[in-house]
Order: structure tokens, then sequence, then C-alpha cells
């Protein structure tokens, strides 16, 4: 049994949907395997459940490899800093803030380890996770000029609305059958 198998096995029956879901949005559909499966590394590591994130490592590593993974990694990182920034940015609605250079590195974005459209998709799925419009706009963007279609994009923000579901489900009470409330 994989470890997210292992993982989405102890799922509460309260999140049998997400249960569910996890094993469909990880299947085989419009996304390659590295796709997919950066998708899902990146999204568990903004998810910020260690659990969750132990898990789609252990079973990236062998679907997809290192470089992947490490991209994967990579997009958390980056836009867990650029999806504050830009968020803010977005929301204070002043110009003068849009005037202000970001001297913020981002040259990973320029050199991914795999491919600049994966990476792209890897920094969407997370974007949509910490909720940057301006960064789900820009990242979709360039997703679609690489050459991926509106299909992948819909398929790896399922993905990630999914992985996002999971890491919240695996940090619910369970109520046992006695009626107490569990913290796990």
């Amino acid at each position: 049994m994989s470890a997210v198998e292992s993982l989405r096995a102890r799922l509460p029956e309260n999140a049998r949907d997400t249960k569910l879901n996890l094993q469909s949005v990880l299947q085989s559909g419009t996304l390659s395997a590295a796709q997919r499966w950066g998708v899902a590394v990146a999204s568990a590591a903004a998810a910020r459940n260690r659990e969750l994130l132990d898990a789609m490592l252990a079973d990236a590593r062998g679907e997809a490899g290192d470089a992947v993974i490490d991209d994967a990694l990579a997009a958390a990182s980056l836009m867990a800093m650029n999806n504050v920034y830009y968020r803010f940015r977005h929301m204070i609605g002043k110009p003068s803030y849009d005037q202000k250079p970001a001297r913020l590195r981002m040259q990973r974005i320029a050199k991914p380890a795999t491919n600049k459209p994966d990476f792209e998709l890897f920094c969407l799925a997370v974007s949509a996770i910490n909720g940057c419009e301006m960064c789900i706009r820009s990242h979709e963007a360039v997703v679609i000029e690489g050459g991926l279609t509106e299909d992948q994009v819909h398929d790896a923000v399922r993905i990630a609305a999914v992985v996002h579901a999971a890491a919240v489900a695996l940090e619910l009470p369970v109520i046992s059958s006695s009626g107490e409330i569990v913290l796990q």
C-alpha cells in the first residue's frame, strides 16, 4: 500500500468525500505523472501538514523523481513569500505600492530543475491554496503560454483543493463511539 493510500485510509469518516476525492485526483488524467505529483507535493507543503507532506514525498519519489520534488518544494517556498507580498499589494489597492519595487529574489522561477510550465503549474496550485488572485492570474497566463491547457490548469487546482482538504481532515477531532471528542 502506498504512503498516500495508508494516510487516506486514516482520514475520519466525516471526511469521506475528501478520502474519495484524494484517490481520484491522483489518478491519471490530463496531467503527466510529474505534473500530478509535483502539484500534490507543492500543495501538501503549502497546506503545512507534515504527515501529508511526508506521504506525498514518499509516493512522488517513485512516480516523478527528485527534480520534480525539488521544484515542487521550491515553488511552495517561493509562493509562501510571493503570495503574501502580492496579495497585500492587490488588497491594499493603492497605486503607490504598485510603484515600489518588490526587491524579492525569485530566480528559481526563471531556472527550475525541470521545466518552466510545470514549475509555474506548481506555483499556480500553491497560489490557489494561499488565495493570491494576482499570482493565480499571472501563473495561469504563463502556464497557458507555455503550452498547457485550461483542462490541465483545472486538474492541478482540483488536486490543490483536495490535498488542502486532506490536510484539514487530518487535524480534525474524531468523535468516538461513546460520543467523546478525541483530538488526533
